[in-house]
């Protein structure tokens, strides 16, 4: 990019500095931050239940940005996205469209997914099969995936062992109770503090309760057909995943034709982040072929 002087900018590839901007498109204001080197096809990130643009880990966001576009975004009615969150998976599929295609302009992109956004990411997939080129579905399992509508008992006694310890929920969320996963957890939770300005809105309550109630949905709905996935698509969790149980990562491995599947061990739904010196680089690998 030139500026008016004719010297360029310098590319920003820390997510820490990635500067807030908002589109308008279907009537929504999207709030999103970009970085990385532009021009050719985009990575759009998917954030899970609860989360806002703060809620990417650096690390894994900088190593994919040192060679590709990144986008995040809050969905609609979650952070500084205006409007109210949908009811449904799909409604959220469709908001993502809406905020890529319309808001943005752009008509290839490359996923990463994590958790609630790998299930927004599956659907967007189904109906729009020729928008994504590359996938990436972490923390996450299929429409209609065994287990998967527990997700709300297991969320709300985890917030109350978290406020009981006076923890972040990530922490018990994402991460087993062992000594490698406490250390894991908070190192995480210190590495999402890292930017300090500018910083997203937090997501409502009610917001949250929505989202919640549409996994529950996805949960308990039939099975979408992933056989119209046939991007290469990689599959990553830890082995003890309490929120979407791993063995979903294996079903979608084996719904998802060629698709590669990464277990880590000794690791629960955030596996990627407990690991993440071993996967960002998997990721970016992936991602930049």
């Amino acid at each position: 990019m030139s500026t008016t002087d004719g010297t360029s900018e310098p590319t920003i590839t820390s997510y820490a500095d990635a500067p807030a901007k908002s589109v308008t498109a279907g009537g929504i204001t999207f709030a999103y931050r970009e970085l990385g080197p532009k021009g050719g096809i985009p990575v759009v990130f998917f954030v899970h239940l609860a989360a806002t643009l703060d809620n990417w880990d650096p690390r894994i966001v900088d190593a994919i940005a040192q060679t590709r576009h990144v986008i995040t975004f809050d969905q609609r009615g979650v952070g500084a996205s205006s409007g109210t969150v949908p009811d449904t998976i799909e409604e959220a599929a469709d908001h993502a469209d809406t905020f890529i295609t319309k808001g943005l302009g752009h008509d290839k992109i490359d996923v990463f997914s994590f958790s609630m956004g790998g299930m927004i990411a599956q659907d967007l997939i189904v109906k729009h099969p020729d928008l994504v080129r590359r996938l990436v579905l972490t923390g996450t399992g299929p429409r209609g995936g065994k287990n998967i509508d527990k997700v709300v008992g297991v969320t709300y006694w985890d917030i109350f062992r978290s406020v009981i310890t006076r923890s972040d929920p990530k922490e018990f969320l994402f991460f087993n109770r062992d000594t490698v996963g406490k250390r894991a957890g908070k190192a995480f939770v210190e590495r999402l503090k890292e930017r300090t300005a500018d910083r997203d809105k937090p997501i409502s309550n009610k917001a949250f309760s929505t989202q919640l109630k549409a996994i529950q949905r996805y949960g308990r709905s039939a099975p979408s057909d992933l056989s119209v996935i046939t991007q290469p698509t990689l599959i990553a969790n830890g082995d003890n995943d309490r929120m979407v149980p791993s063995i979903l990562s294996a079903d979608l491995h084996q719904r998802i034709k060629g698709s590669e599947l990464i277990i880590y061990p000794n690791s629960g739904h955030g596996g990627i982040f407990q690991h993440w010196e071993q996967f960002a680089p998997v990721a970016a690998k992936f991602l930049a072929r």
